[in-house]
């Protein structure tokens, strides 16, 4: 008799591939892109990656790159999860996928995960995760052998243009603004200070933390290279300060004032005195932050009008796509430190 099998897994090809026995596996909630599973075959407990069901984009959702770049942190003081089997046969469960061990901690999503955090609690979090991301970028890429992980010239104008090209493979409809955004985010490309690991989609949720409050493991390599480090401070203070740009938004409750999470200023303020890097040019990257969340969202909301996503929480990721190109607008025309 077959396993009963969760979309997106075969169970019983996982089991002949993997060499254990029964499987069980749950899709673990949260995650808008790459799937996730926690999968045990009743000693061992694992977690699985795979790509998204139907619509795939070129270049993302790649298996082997976010398996790489986590096996190549695990002797730094980043905090990731140990990685196991990477399989790239995609007749076992119709894509590639890896293994890696189940992190125990709390993901802080929403304001009801972030509910039992007292205010000194919540700014010792936010410490650690803006410590572990100066830490990220302290790495040295040939020394972790990442030296070939990207090619951090033109890594800015490449990402834009990168961005633009997966919105136009997502379009399903007319985006006032996207345009004039797009063409500004191309005219004012920074000088990059400096070339490091970037993660790509640096926030909170997308870490899992210890009862200590500091960060166990990071999570969700799949947007990582080599590139400029601002790029994932900028998009770390959309998702910071977006609860309250975009109150009820689904992708980040969890930080607020009103829990005691310091406002991003201040850990900009720690990033910079810990990296050394100027910050003046901030609001660029943060603009850029905000289209590229419009275009993932957008991206999603594709695939969500054709059926072909898994889990919960996608009805409602279009709507946040206007209101972003918006603010990306606005963030231009601030300074440094608003």
């Amino acid at each position: 008799m077959s396993t009963p099998t969760p979309p997106g897994l075969d169970l019983d090809r996982l089991r002949a591939q993997l060499g254990t026995g029964p499987l069980t596996a749950a899709l673990i909630s949260g995650g808008k892109s790459n799937l996730t599973y926690r999968l045990s075959d009743g000693n061992h407990r694992w977690v699985l990656r795979r790509p998204p069901l139907g619509h795939v984009l070129a270049t993302a959702h790649d298996m082997v790159r976010e398996h790489r770049v986590i096996a190549a942190l695990a002797d730094t003081p980043v905090p990731v999860p140990r990685v196991h089997v990477l399989c790239e046969d995609t007749d076992v469960i119709g894509a590639p996928f890896y293994l890696m061990d189940e992190v125990e901690g709390t993901v802080y999503r929403t304001a009801e995960d972030a509910a039992g955090l007292t205010p000194e609690r919540a700014r010792r979090l936010s410490g650690n995760l803006i410590d572990v991301l100066a830490g990220l970028h302290a790495v040295d890429p040939a020394a972790a052998g990442l030296a070939d992980f990207g090619r951090p010239e033109g890594y800015l104008e490449r990402q834009v243009s990168r961005w633009h090209r997966q919105f136009e493979a997502s379009r399903s409809r007319e985006i006032p603004g996207m345009e004039e955004l797009q063409g500004r985010l191309s005219d004012g490309v920074p000088t990059p200070q400096r070339a490091t690991v970037v993660h790509g989609d640096y926030r909170l949720d997308n870490t899992i933390a210890a009862d200590d409050d500091t960060i166990a493991a990071v999570l969700d390599w799949e947007m990582a290279t080599l590139g400029d480090p601002l790029a994932d401070v900028g998009l770390m203070k959309v998702y910071w300060d977006i609860a309250g740009r975009m109150p009820g938004n689904p992708v980040a409750g969890a930080v607020s004032p009103e829990l005691g999470f310091p406002a991003m200023r201040e850990l900009e303020e720690r990033y910079a005195a810990t990296t050394g890097l100027d910050l003046t040019p901030l609001p660029w990257y943060t603009a850029f932050g905000q289209y590229k969340l419009a275009v993932i969202a957008e991206g999603i909301h594709y695939r969500y009008i054709q059926g072909k996503t898994v889990g919960d929480g996608f009805s409602h990721l279009g709507a946040m796509v206007p209101p972003l190109v918006g603010l990306a607008l606005d963030t231009l025309n601030r300074k440094a430190g608003d």
